[in-house]
């Protein structure tokens, strides 16, 4: 009987593992490539950040009766000022424009404020119903998101 010969028998076994590997290696590099031909690698960095922002609404707070806010980054992550802008939808009820007075530091975190004007010097203007939105953007520009809305009270 040849039992002994069939359990040290190991010629089958080398190219077995080597097809297994060799699959194995084509079968991620197809994914890595497919990744990055459908665009999916390039969004891997640009998640938006977790971020919470207060609002403060002052009709009568700012040289001559002008209105403001003060928007207050609260806590969650620091996020780059550059990445942010402040939206204002609505209009001014005299139909001035809105004026930002004070944009936030370079490096924005937990505690870090920017301050908002409505109108113009001399102007007697007041908040009333406009929505603004903190807003990030990536940095390819290609994404985008709001971290924070607010409607102005009437």
């Amino acid at each position: 009987m040849q039992i002994k010969r069939i359990f040290t028998e190991s010629r089958a076994v080398s190219p077995v593992i080597g097809v297994i590997l060799m699959v194995a290696i084509t079968v991620i590099l197809a994914a890595v490539i497919g990744t990055f031909v459908l665009g999916l690698g390039d969004q891997v960095g640009d998640t938006a950040p977790q971020a919470s922002f207060a609002f403060d609404y002052d009709n009568d707070g700012g040289a001559d009766d002008e209105a403001q806010v003060t928007i207050t980054h609260e806590s969650g992550d620091a996020v780059d000022a550059d990445r942010l802008s402040i939206s204002i939808d609505g209009a001014a009820p005299d139909g001035t424009n809105y004026i930002e007075s004070t944009a936030f530091s370079d490096q924005v975190s937990a505690g870090d404020s920017a301050l908002i004007t409505v109108g113009t010097a001399g102007s007697d203007t007041s908040w009333s119903g406009e929505v603004i939105r903190v807003v990030w953007t990536s940095e390819s520009g290609s994404n985008s998101a709001t971290l924070q809305r607010s409607t102005a009270p009437n």
